[in-house]
């Protein structure tokens, strides 16, 4: 399959408004397309190389791994796919180099697909596969189709349930994230602001709730990235 075909299956997707419904749709195709039976979709933040739990679908069952959050900064197995921006197969030893990341992995697994999400040459995200149909051979084709898939669908979660709506945020609120990025405590930033903690504290609340983001290091990474702090 190439880049043509793979754009002709998710086109479609570009005119489903509801964030749920997109997330899903793109799990649901990915599983169609490739010989997966699972996909677990996770956001990522390049601060502290964090990994947090977003949506998986198993046998067209969605299932809920909005608690699931590790670091993979203590995964080798991690560090060429961040390095290449393409999707890998891991297995044997790879696997357990991979596995050394904090519980995002579950113990009982063989093998496992890794496919990242990009923006442009930004990673935000990864597709996750732990069951596949019989023992498919993951080789450099179809390895290249499935990156292919998972930077075209980065593209359509820009804005999306992956990053939020920025052009939303105040101009008080970007500056208390501007000083929280450049390390500065709730009461540092609430008296250089003249302002409460609880008031700084509600400035953040409602830029994690905008961005759609659930702690200051992705919402951070995601203003970092989208330009808006510097």
């Amino acid at each position: 399959m190439n880049q043509t075909e793979i754009l002709n299956q998710i086109s479609h997707l570009k005119n489903i408004s509801n964030q749920e419904d997109k997330l899903y749709s793109i799990l649901k195709t990915y599983i169609d397309i490739f010989p997966v039976e699972d996909a677990f979709l996770y956001r990522y933040s390049p601060i502290g190389y964090l990994c947090e739990g977003v949506i998986g679908l198993s046998s067209s069952r969605i299932i809920n791994i909005r608690e699931e959050r590790a670091s993979i900064k203590t995964s080798p197995g991690f560090i060429p796919l961040l390095k290449e921006k393409k999707a890998r197969f891991y297995s044997g030893i790879d696997l357990i180099k991979l596995m050394t990341s904090d519980y995002i992995f579950p113990s009982t697994i063989n093998s496992t697909l890794v496919a990242p999400l990009c923006i442009g040459e930004v990673i935000i995200g990864f597709i996750l596969s732990y069951h596949f149909e019989g023992e498919p051979n993951f080789d450099k084709k179809l390895l290249t189709t499935i990156t292919h898939f998972a930077k075209f669908s980065g593209g359509l979660l820009d804005n999306n349930e992956m990053i939020g709506n920025t052009e939303s945020l105040s101009k008080r609120e970007v500056e208390v994230m501007q000083r929280i990025s450049w390390g500065e405590n709730t009461e540092e930033i609430a008296n250089y602001l003249g302002i409460s903690n609880q008031t700084v504290q509600q400035y953040v609340k409602s830029v994690l709730k905008k961005l759609k983001v659930q702690n200051r290091t992705h919402a951070i990474a995601v203003l970092l990235r989208k330009g808006i702090i510097g």
